[in-house]
């Protein structure tokens, strides 16, 4: 009886979504560990709004990036699919192709008003240059916002330096595009810290869509705290005890800040209650490899992972473990916890959910909607698909409280070359476990292999008609065979 009234009273709830549309804002930062803001236990970075958010929403304590560095996880972020399906197989590698469904399309079919302001990183802005050079290949990587269902866009091709951003290396063909048009790097309007430079532009669409009576998807991701790390004063004052890290605390900081001065905007506007939030990081933070090689550089690259093993780029927790909040009004419970598996794959399953939106053709979705686990109603429940990585010749996956983490060589010849973590036991992964398992191992490499022909089958064209390269380009392909 228990279980239809919860099940009667999402169903009540989830058609008032759907007829009320809610406003929805989607935020992530850049570079951003585990262990770097106060929800997640940062005792000295200060992070008041990000903060007061947790207390006032969900914390998704065992939430991870689709990709242990930026390009990918960003596709799977849109796209609901993992990154290899569309060859966005590293950063800087590949682009979002125009074929794949993104939230901005479906929201925008939905009635709402799309804007992504920041970090783009999933193609090129321009068909003549890029911030990365000729390897680039900007003519062939192109694919800017406004391909993919957005109304209007303010965004850099990649990273930049996070004060007066529109100056330093960084900048060096890396402008800022509004609407496709590439503003001058004199433009006062990009002065001061990275972060507000972005929410500057950000809150009157918010603004014109409020005053428009429309609803908004708005996309917000951060360049904080990836390099080019400087601080401005104000922020650099705040830990001046801190060195070279006062520059790593106060780029957060500042992003904070104006992730408080949203909500500001919101409770002005008298749309705070109709909004969801959501908040993440695309990997985590910088690796000590790249520390090392930058003599003085360890300091603004100062990330914690709050003790889980590994960084960016790797596969372990450390480098696909984020700090993960949702907030969203007399929905979501305030203080809730959620320790169930989840991923950026999920955010696309989970908003269609929410809007009642159904895929137009059967293209596979790695993700899974989480709606019923934010809402309490599956709380105690297993998540119903395993979330697979890939990261160049690595390999993972992660079910239930289970995480295989192999390489394709293994996969390929069967060597011992095998790792099995119970997070719930061991969440730093410490204790390899493989060996007491050989059953859960045999099955979760199966459930690997199988993932990998069908992402093999989605980049070879399958989903949508459209011939890429040669699956024998494909980069898992080179190394193994699962037929």
């Amino acid at each position: 009886m228990k279980n239809l009234f919860l099940l009667l009273t999402f169903a009540c709830s989830f058609s008032v979504f759907a007829e009320e549309k809610p406003n929805i804002i989607l935020i992530m930062a850049d570079d951003l560990g585990y262990g770097d803001t106060g929800f997640t236990g940062n005792k000295i970075i200060k992070t008041p709004s990000l903060d007061t958010m947790a207390q006032e929403g969900a914390v998704m304590a065992n939430f991870h990036a689709g990709g242990s560095v930026c390009s990918p996880t960003r596709g799977t972020f849109l796209t609901g699919r993992h990154h290899h399906r569309y060859g966005v197989f590293w950063a800087n590698v590949g682009h979002l192709p125009k074929e794949e469904i993104t939230l901005a399309e479906i929201l925008k079919e939905q009635g709402y008003s799309t804007g992504h302001f920041g970090k783009w990183h999933l193609g090129t802005l321009s068909k003549d240059f890029s911030a990365k050079g000729d390897k680039r290949k900007p003519l062939e990587n192109y694919s800017p916002p406004s391909w993919h269902g957005y109304d209007t866009s303010f965004v850099t091709e990649s990273a930049i330096q996070l004060w007066d951003p529109a100056l330093g290396k960084r900048a060096v063909n890396n402008p800022f595009w509004l609407d496709g048009v590439a503003l001058e790097p004199n433009d006062a309007s990009l002065q001061g810290g990275a972060s507000k430079v972005v929410m500057d532009r950000a809150l009157p669409f918010i603004e014109n869509s409020v005053k428009n009576k429309q609803p908004f998807f708005t996309v917000i991701w951060f360049h904080a705290p990836h390099q080019d790390v400087v601080a401005g004063p104000e922020y650099l004052a705040r830990y001046k005890e801190y060195g070279e890290a006062a520059h790593y605390y106060g780029v957060i900081s500042e992003m904070d800040e104006q992730i408080g001065r949203l909500r500001d905007k919101l409770k002005y506007l008298g749309v705070d209650k109709n909004t969801l939030i959501t908040f993440t990081s695309d990997n985590g933070p910088e690796s000590a490899n790249i520390r090392a090689r930058n003599p003085g550089a360890e300091g603004r690259l100062a990330g914690s992972t709050d003790n889980l093993k590994g960084r960016k780029r790797s596969l372990y927790e450390g480098g696909v473990r984020v700090p993960t909040l949702a907030l969203w009004p007399e929905k979501i419970a305030a203080g809730s916890v959620i320790n169930i598996p989840a991923s950026t794959l999920d955010y696309l399953p989970t908003i269609n959910e929410i809007v009642g939106y159904k895929m137009p053709d059967d293209r596979p979705i790695d993700g899974t909607s989480i709606l019923p686990i934010l809402q309490g109603i599956e709380i105690n429940e297993k998540r119903n698909k395993a979330i697979p990585f890939i990261a160049k010749d690595k390999l993972s996956l992660l079910d239930g409280n289970y995480k295989l983490v192999t390489n394709t060589n293994a996969l390929a010849n069967n060597l011992a070359e095998l790792e099995l973590y119970n997070l719930t036991l061991d969440r730093g992964e410490t204790t390899n476990i493989a060996k007491n398992h050989p059953k859960r191992v045999n099955a979760m490499i199966e459930q690997l292999k199988q993932f990998i022909l069908s992402a093999k089958a989605s980049h070879n064209g399958d989903d949508y008609q459209v011939k890429f390269k040669s699956v024998d380009e494909w980069p898992i392909q080179k190394k193994i065979s699962v037929e």
